[in-house]
């Protein structure tokens, strides 16, 4: 029982991670807290869902597809909203508003064409079939997402970690001046860290849905409030809190199910998160570590 809980935790919390990852390269790296990180992963999701349903694409193609529209509206975002307010160095609190407000037509515009009611992927053959290794199920589905999250997980930090664009990325997340004085294309990187993140978003959304076989419009509002807390938890900024954040919240969240109750989930869960914090309330990584790319 504990064994099969442990896999199913993974399997949750690699999610987590891949979306908080997002949220906090682009806190790290902006200073903006993007509340609409919770659209693009829903956007994520959905894009999956028609390229399964109307070009009858294979599960990886439609996370491909995942990719390539969000990372895409990760591009908007910064040159549509963000840079303009850079340009006119607007205050902190201004970015985020317009996130809110984005994220709000978003999700509107997405209930307005499918609807508010939930969608299912057809049956793929996945969720049926599995490995079961020393009484632990695994099913092929689970597989693939834990082995998709930890892949895209050891990519993004080897190129923040080997990388010279990496390196170029934490310069610029510690001081904006002194990256430009370096002669890096602050704008350039801006863009892309937008494009990054939108993208681990929305694979995460894709992920998501598949774990649970359900895609809504306000599915984003829930996962939005969790990579909040997970950020905050791990030291805002900060790449490790991050990763350690989700898997965290995923263990909480799996084991209350199975020995407490699904109604309980997220009471346990915030609960544990709300007492580490007031025991460490700079997060797991300290405040030395906030800056960090």
């Amino acid at each position: 029982m504990l064994a099969q809980q442990l896999v199913n935790a993974i399997s949750l919390g690699g999610v987590y991670a891949l979306f908080a990852l997002g949220f906090t390269l682009i806190f790290g790296v902006l200073n903006v807290v993007n509340l609409a990180h919770g659209a693009m992963f829903m956007l994520g999701a959905y894009t999956a869902l028609q390229a399964v349903l109307l070009f009858k694409l294979p599960l990886v193609l439609a996370v491909g597809a995942a990719i390539v529209v969000t990372a895409a509206a990760g591009w908007l975002l910064d040159r549509l909203i963000f840079a303009p307010l850079r340009a006119r160095q607007a205050p902190h609190l201004a970015p985020m508003i317009a996130t809110i407000g984005l994220a709000i037509s978003l999700n509107s515009t997405i209930q307005g064409i499918f609807g508010a009611e939930n969608l299912r992927f057809p049956p793929h053959g996945l969720a049926a079939e599995g490995l079961q290794l020393a009484g632990v199920q695994i099913t092929w589905l689970e597989l693939q997402i834990i082995f998709l999250a930890f892949l895209l997980m050891a990519v993004l930090l080897w190129w923040l970690m080997r990388t010279r664009m990496g390196c170029a990325l934490r310069a610029l997340a510690e001081s904006r001046k002194a990256a430009a004085l370096l002669g890096i294309d602050v704008e350039g990187l801006f863009r892309m860290t937008s494009v990054v993140a939108a993208a681990l978003g929305g694979v995460a959304g894709v992920l998501i849905a598949l774990y649970t076989n359900a895609v809504f419009p306000q599915m984003g509002q829930p996962m939005l409030h969790k990579g909040i807390a997970v950020v905050i938890l791990g030291g805002m900024g900060d790449i490790r809190g991050a990763l350690l954040g989700g898997f965290f919240l995923g263990c909480a969240e799996v084991f209350s199910i199975a020995y407490i109750g699904s109604s309980m989930r997220d009471a346990v869960a915030f609960g544990l998160l709300f007492a580490i914090l007031l025991l460490r309330p700079q997060g797991l990584f300290g405040k030395a570590a906030q800056r960090r790319a």
